[in-house]
């Protein structure tokens, strides 16, 4: 069988088309780069007694959390340098274009906000949970516990430094890669969630070194859970990046659902209280060693039912929505 390019060329001798422009790159070298954006991400992290985590040392210690920060924003920093340089180092590539494929401007204020609204909406039964079944409305607008997100390691990996170096490494450096090879929209959906959802499968050896009391298959099962709901976050969002163009936008996302953690999907309402001393905006995704809620308050069924209720009207919602607030004249690329 004649190599592609060789077909291509002669077909369009003979027939007289116009020979199809092959892209910068292809999808082959571009997966290629993002595993090896993964690598520089994460391999770091066990280079150094600092951050490398030991049975008398926890990925929560504020001091592997520092030093990690102080990794993953360097890696960031060279990916993100290597992908806009070779953006803007393609024949049709300009600074300009680079800058607004990385999502960084136009930043799209508006659709960061349409961004986290619609995701707010599918976490409607969460939300009717913490703020009206067991009162946290009044703290939330009151930014109560922001204080905890700020001043303590463990929030600040989690709300702060992990979601903007994750969107960053994982959406503006490399989503713009594939656009570049023109791969097709719904790999590019299907394809970099995996990567992002394998960048976190480290946790596994981290959980056996810290619960080493933990049965293995205990550990593996919790660590294909964690790769599938990454896996299928990372779609989302990556979906919303390139549906609006604004790195703020899947940033401000990924902080939220953070927050937000898991929804319940089974068990009854109760009005729960957190073994932290603050709570509020410190709550959702903690410290996998962390004390978890402490379901002591007894609510009527009713509260079940509506919490169900909103759970399925947050996710039918968010299905008929998804489209129209994600529609944005800084679109990445064509649906």
């Amino acid at each position: 069988m004649a190599p592609t390019g060789i077909y291509s060329r002669l077909k369009a001798y003979y027939t007289g088309e116009k020979e199809p422009e092959l892209p910068p790159i292809s999808t082959t070298t571009a997966v290629a780069l993002l595993i090896a954006y993964t690598v520089i991400y994460v391999a770091p992290f066990y280079l150094s007694s600092t951050t490398r985590p030991s049975p008398s040392l926890s990925r929560d210690a504020p001091s592997v959390i520092r030093g990690r920060i102080r990794s993953v924003t360097t890696s960031c920093i060279i990916c993100s340098i290597f992908t806009f340089v070779l953006l803007s180092s393609v024949e049709t590539g300009s600074p300009i274009k680079s800058i607004h494929h990385m999502g960084w401007f136009p930043i799209g204020i508006l659709e960061a906000v349409k961004s986290v609204g619609l995701t707010a909406i599918l976490f409607l039964g969460p939300l009717f949970e913490g703020g009206i079944a067991e009162g946290e409305w009044r703290a939330w607008i009151r930014l109560r516990g922001l204080h905890t997100v700020i001043g303590g390691w463990i929030g600040w990996r989690n709300f702060v430094a992990g979601p903007i170096t994750e969107e960053v490494l994982f959406r503006s450096a490399s989503v713009p890669l594939l656009l570049l090879a023109r791969t097709s929209n719904t790999t590019i959906i299907f394809l970099t969630p995996i990567i992002f959802g394998l960048a976190h499968i480290h946790h596994f050896y981290e959980f056996r070194i810290t619960h080493p009391d933990t049965p293995v298959i205990a550990a593996i099962l919790r660590s294909v859970f964690q790769l599938a709901y990454t896996t299928l976050f990372g779609g989302y969002v990556t979906f919303l990046y390139m549906r609006t163009g604004s790195l703020l936008g899947v940033i401000l996302v990924h902080t939220f659902c953070n927050w937000m953690g898991l929804p319940r999907v089974w068990g009854r309402v109760t009005a729960g209280e957190s073994a932290i001393t603050e709570r509020g905006l410190a709550e959702g995704k903690r410290s996998e060693d962390g004390p978890g809620r402490v379901e002591n308050g007894k609510l009527s069924v009713v509260w079940t039912v509506a919490y169900y209720i909103l759970l399925v009207v947050g996710a039918v919602s968010w299905w008929k929505y998804l489209w129209p607030l994600t529609e944005s004249e800084l679109a990445l690329t064509l649906f």
